[in-house]
């Protein structure tokens, strides 16, 4: 036993000591104007000195996309470099009731590539607030998995932590108001989800 609690003590101090490993990616500022039939619309949007402090991603970017027909979908890229230091992703189930929303009908869609490659399930909400009715789609992406549970997640990170010395990620939100039906609002979530998740690898490294 005390032999075991040795070898753990070194491995320990050892693998504090190695740090995380450095990986490259471009800054997600230069996410693609143009995503699919998607287009970007307006700028970057920058969140209050306060909401930063909170959120302590290491690079995020928020925008608006449309298609030709004018429908909206806003996203959110919160990527963090290492969350060694406990510093997270803050999930959107603990973020949006803060700021009056009611999430309700939680269910699992699955989202593939405009090539069928890289299938995997997102999180799917309705929220409302007030009037504003809103389909919410969510997933976490990071070290070559994009998962939707944040347990399974966090699971993976403590392993990729171990084994590849990187705990590097990012949480990835997108929402569009319900103009006609929940159907029609999950469409479009659903379809630039695909186009987002063929362009992240660059800025979220596999």
């Amino acid at each position: 036993m005390l032999a075991v609690l040795l070898l753990a003590g070194v491995f320990i101090n050892i693998w504090e000591r190695a740090g995380e490993a450095q990986v490259s990616r471009r800054p997600l500022r230069e996410l693609p104007v143009r995503l699919g039939a998607w287009r970007q619309v307006g700028s970057d949007l920058r969140f209050a000195p306060d909401v930063e402090s909170v959120l302590r991603a290491d690079d995020y970017v928020s925008r608006n996309y449309a298609r030709a027909d004018g429908r909206l979908v806003s996203i959110y890229v919160g990527y963090y470099s290492t969350q060694r230091s406990g510093i997270t992703y803050h999930s959107p189930l603990n973020c949006l009731p803060g700021s009056g929303w009611t999430l309700y009908d939680p269910a699992r869609i699955s989202v593939a590539q405009p090539d069928g490659s890289r299938a995997f399930e997102a999180n799917r909400f309705i929220i409302q607030n007030g009037d504003d009715r809103e389909i919410l789609v969510y997933w976490y992406q990071g070290r070559g998995r994009a998962v939707a549970s944040e347990y399974r997640d966090k699971l993976y990170t403590v392993l990729d932590s171990a084994r590849r010395r990187r705990s590097d990620g990012a949480m990835v939100r997108l929402m569009t108001p319900v103009t006609s039906t929940e159907e029609a609002a999950l469409e479009l979530a659903a379809d630039l989800a695909k186009e987002l998740s063929m362009a992240l690898p660059a800025f979220v490294p596999d």
